[in-house]
């Protein structure tokens, strides 16, 4: 059996070396041609001594006879042919290598192998011609690419369809028709079912409603898989639960039959001022406003759109009140506290339509906010920018202005004037806050970061005590 040496790419060599000692040069000539698309005959030192190969794959390929095969190959090639032609000298196990022939229409890549013919010090390197392969790579990897940005695509949409479902004010839910189990629901439908949140998602949608709704509410659904124009319909919740107002509309996707189904209280899908109370509240010089526990407009009045420069009711409601109403992160925050402790907020100072300069109309606000399982706040605003401008100047005085504390120079240490300095502003920040908060003592020591017996203290080193009567 032949050696080792004599295996290319781990190939098991002939048993018997004795059919192949007799060939004449032609039946070698073909042999070597018929082993791949392209043979070159190289002397000891890489010199392309012979070639032969279809013009029509390898162009201006007889130009290479007489040259370095180094020099017909690119730069990052030119290692891996030295290292070929090295273990071929040695006698070493040959393997496939692809190197890039440059030419004028672009690289052609080519696989060779290299064989020692003997004692000749000729070198033999046959090439298959990798340009298919590297077409069905390149297809293949455009492909990849092209699934990924689809993938890319594809859970952007997810994403956005997420937040859109998260953030509508509407009570949303996706149910699978066969069995009626719940695949998808908003927080707003978490809200109107009396679920802690994510907790309707995998369960049944019939246990939800009362025994004698069930039948009705599964022809309803088989309805609205069959016609576009299925009207909405009414259907009580559990037993001692609400009654709601449930739209569907059907669609089938991967071979699928789902429902969606928007759900609203049976009072109306838009929470609004209805009777009696709706004329009055309509009529109010006032502004009000009621928001959702998210703190999102439900209903107003006209004089709060007109309050904020609105065009209409429908053009707020379920945005964020704190888009109209108060310093970002602040009045609110400080609002919902109250609410929290007392379930009421009384003459709080705040602003209306702040701009990034900080201005905004000033207004005087109060809140209350109901209980049971959905809970809401009612907001009453009255401008008192008027008011404010139409005031008499304070009638108490001031601790020293700059201008005084700076006479004090020569007359007094530093250490002195500063602390004259920080009891001026701390003063003048203890008056802002008392009067932004309507002199509420609860609420002023929330803004200046102080606990309530830091605040008494400060109020009775500065004499505040008597004038202020609010303590809560």
């Amino acid at each position: 059996m032949l050696s080792r040496k004599n295996s290319i790419e781990k190939r098991r060599p002939f048993g018997d070396p004795a059919p192949f000692e007799g060939l004449q040069g032609d039946a070698v000539m073909q042999l070597a041609m018929a082993g791949g698309d392209i043979t070159l005959v190289l002397d000891d030192k890489g010199q392309i001594l012979d070639a032969s190969a279809n013009a029509e794959d390898f162009p201006g390929f007889e130009e290479w006879i007489g040259n370095e095969w180094f020099d017909t190959v690119t730069v990052e090639s030119q290692a891996k042919l030295m290292e070929m032609l090295a273990s071929a000298r040695k006698g070493q196990v040959q393997r496939w290598r692809q190197v890039n022939h440059t030419a004028d229409d672009g690289d052609i890549p080519v696989s060779y192998v290299v064989i020692n013919t003997g004692d000749s010090g000729r070198f033999i390197a046959i090439g298959r011609n990798m340009r298919e392969a590297a077409s069905l790579q390149q297809r293949l990897l455009q492909a990849q690419q092209a699934l990924e940005r689809d993938y890319i695509r594809l859970r952007q949409n997810q994403t956005r369809y997420r937040l859109l479902l998260e953030k509508s004010p509407d009570a949303v839910l996706v149910i699978e028709h066969d069995n009626y189990r719940i695949r998808e629901a908003n927080p707003a439908a978490d809200r109107l079912l009396g679920e802690k949140r994510g907790a309707l998602v995998g369960n049944k949608l019939l246990p939800l409603f009362a025994p004698s709704e069930r039948e009705a509410l599964i022809e309803f659904m088989g309805s609205a898989m069959t016609s576009d124009s299925v009207s909405p319909r009414m259907f009580d919740l559990r037993e001692g639960e609400a009654r709601i107002s449930i739209t569907a509309s059907g669609f089938r996707q991967q071979g699928g039959r789902w429902l969606l189904l928007h759900l609203a209280p049976a009072e109306g899908a838009k929470a609004s001022l209805d009777g009696p109370v709706h004329d009055v509240v309509e009529a109010m010089p006032d502004a009000f406003v009621l928001a959702d526990e998210d703190m999102r407009v439900v209903a107003a009045n006209l004089a709060f759109v007109e309050l904020i420069g609105a065009a209409s009711i429908d053009q707020i409601r379920g945005k964020a009140l704190d888009e109209f109403v108060g310093r970002p992160g602040i009045d609110l925050d400080l609002i919902r506290g109250q609410l929290a402790k007392s379930g009421y907020a009384s003459n709080v100072m705040t602003v209306v339509g702040e701009q990034d300069d900080g201005e905004g109309e000033p207004v005087e606000l109060s809140a209350v906010q109901t209980g049971g399982s959905y809970p809401h706040v009612g907001f009453v605003l009255r401008s008192v920018g008027r008011r404010l401008r139409d005031l008499p100047p304070s009638s108490h005085d001031l601790p020293r202005s700059v201008e005084q504390l700076t006479e004090l120079v020569g007359r007094m240490s530093l250490k002195d004037i500063v602390r004259e300095s920080t009891d001026l502003i701390e003063r003048l920040c203890i008056e802002a806050a008392l009067t932004y908060t309507s002199d509420n003592r609860a609420s002023a020591a929330e803004i200046l970061g102080l606990s309530r017996q830091s605040l008494y203290s400060k109020l009775n080193r500065y004499g505040f005590s008597t004038s202020v009567a609010k303590t809560d």
